[in-house]
């Protein structure tokens, strides 16, 4: 059987709902929770400001911008975003997407002969002619699949190798982790109907539709769980004012998540795999998918990437970070945990059509080829490729933990040297700069950067207000595009090296969780490079390499 690596816990959660569950469940609310954040909250384009003249935690983009980048040459940079899709046909992304030279649309020819038909603006690797995988198990959920024809009857083990006695264990353990998740997405899904039939009670009380603020401010209590819930609204809506937004990006998402692990992700009769219509056994088999870059959603890859590269210079919609790229869309993340085999294709496809960073806002808790994904790593390290990589939205602290895909090779052979592991931050230089949700880690996460409240593109010309490391992610991919697109000549190893350099470092304590209380620690003790990414200090830094 194909070994595979695991770790308890749920890979990949949306930071929303890290957020909301605690008060789902009537619990304590998190520290440095959004009851906590200013009344206007964040400034508009807030992660691309300054902290000493904006007095938010920007990387300084503008800065850079307008003090050094004038009058310098600009050579475009090719960025990858391995996703679940981007609108191409997105108004503020018009002339960052990457167009094949070597392809003529639609006539299902291999024109180019990289051994994929009509890929003009990318390619789809979930996905065929019959259709795009939209939801997906957990990794967790096909390993659980795939061994307990074998493994889950198994009384007596006398008669097994101790081979067998270690797979056997390892499968009890990951029924517990399974048992685990299936009892929390059914409770938060009671607590979530819980928590919305008291709203509804109160707002039928109140009188109103959509109630504002001072509605709730003045609304009278009638029982301490209406007490609570009437409490996190006045925290919520003094961040966000819109009652309605509020229902559909908090509760309406939550309840979609949790039905979507129960339905999909947790649903051992599930199995998408059959549309797209590979082996999947076959981790070497790479000539499967469409040309459908943007799949039945694409509002994740489409948000991430806005932040590397939306139109600056135009009037409408958000500003990129970097202004000199083309993104070559690579669709391979479904709702729930990507296959390494995908995501090995997806990596190598990115370097084969030139891509010289390569974002990654995706990861999971188990993976069951490490093996394939380590090596398509070590052909993006060969063609001199950059990958930044989400570090994850669980909380927890890497250096006791794992989460894949990671920079360390399973063969025990070394690491990735130009990889970035990233770690989302917030607006504020307090207490609160580490989003509650970030996962962290001294030895493991390479840096901090913005990625709470990040408003950026989303699918049919919209926009919409995104948090996680996913955001993070892209904010640091677009900086090392826009040092490759300044300074060419540059390696990936000396662009990371660059960016690790320049951040501005924090000196004071900040609010992280360890396991599910909170505590504070030094900013130093939460990665490895102690700061911010910073693009005018990394620019001026990128100015005096030879």
């Amino acid at each position: 059987m194909t070994s595979f690596f695991l770790r308890s816990g749920r890979g990949r959660t949306l930071a929303v709902i890290a957020l909301l569950v605690p008060a789902l469940s009537f619990a304590q609310a998190p520290a440095a929770s959004p009851a906590k954040a200013p009344p206007s909250g964040p400034k508009p384009n807030w992660y691309n400001l300054d902290l000493a003249t904006d007095s938010t935690f920007g990387i300084s983009t503008e800065k850079a911008y307008t003090k050094l980048l004038k009058g310098k040459k600009v050579t475009p940079v090719k960025v990858a975003v391995i996703d679940n899709g981007v609108d191409v046909a997105h108004e503020d992304l018009q002339g960052v997407i990457w167009t094949n030279p070597g392809e003529v649309a639609g006539n299902n020819i291999d024109d180019d002969h990289d051994g994929f038909a009509d890929d003009v603006h990318g390619w789809n690797f979930i996905g065929s002619s019959k259709g795009n995988v939209e939801f997906d198990n957990l990794e967790l959920t096909r390993l659980i699949r795939m061994m307990r024809p074998k493994y889950g009857s198994i009384t007596d083990t006398t008669k097994l190798s101790a081979a067998e006695r270690d797979s056997l264990a390892m499968y009890r353990r990951m029924m517990e982790d399974y048992d685990q998740q299936m009892a929390e997405a059914q409770q938060a899904m009671s607590g979530i109907q819980g928590f919305e039939g008291i709203l509804n009670a109160i707002v039928t009380a109140i009188g109103k539709p959509n109630p504002t603020v001072a509605d709730f401010k003045a609304y009278q209590p009638q029982t301490p769980p209406e007490a609570q819930v009437t409490r996190m609204l006045i925290g919520a809506l003094t961040q966000e004012p819109s009652f309605e937004k509020f229902k559909t990006d908090q509760i309406g998402e939550a309840k979609k998540h949790f039905q979507t692990m129960i339905d999909y992700n947790l649903n051992f009769a599930f199995d998408p795999r059959p549309l797209v219509g590979d082996d999947t056994t076959n981790h070497r088999e790479h000539n499967y998918g469409n040309t459908d870059v943007k799949g039945p959603d694409g509002d994740h890859g489409t948000h991430v990437a806005g932040i590397i590269g939306a139109v600056r210079t135009n009037t409408i919609g958000i500003q990129g970070v970097a202004d000199a790229v083309l993104i070559i869309p690579v669709r391979a993340v479904p709702e729930g945990d990507e296959r390494d085999k995908d995501i090995a294709n997806a990596i190598r496809y990115a370097v084969d059509q030139g891509a010289r960073v390569i974002n990654m806002s995706f990861g999971k808790g188990y993976s069951y080829d490490k093996k394939v994904v380590d090596e398509a790593v070590q052909y993006a390290m060969q063609h001199d490729v950059l990958m930044t990589h989400a570090a994850g939205n669980d909380g927890k602290n890497l250096d006791n933990s794992v989460a894949f895909p990671n920079r360390k090779y399973a063969d025990g052979n070394g690491t990735a040297g130009a990889w970035m592991e990233v770690g989302a931050s917030g607006w504020r230089d307090d207490e609160s700069l580490v989003a509650p949700f970030s996962n962290y880690g001294k030895t493991t996460v390479d840096v901090f950067a913005p990625g709470v409240r990040i408003k950026s593109t989303t699918p049919g010309s919209t926009y919409g207000v995104h948090d996680g490391t996913s955001m993070a992610a892209p904010v640091v991919t677009g900086l090392a595009a826009l040092i490759r697109s300044r300074y060419p000549k540059l390696t990936a190893q000396q662009v990371k090296d660059i960016i690790m350099q320049s951040v501005v470092k924090v000196n004071h304590e900040v609010v992280v969780r360890d396991g599910s209380t909170p505590k504070r620690v030094p900013f130093s003790d939460v990665c490895v490079s102690g700061g911010v990414v910073n693009a005018y200090n990394a620019l001026q830094l990128a100015a005096t390499y030879k």
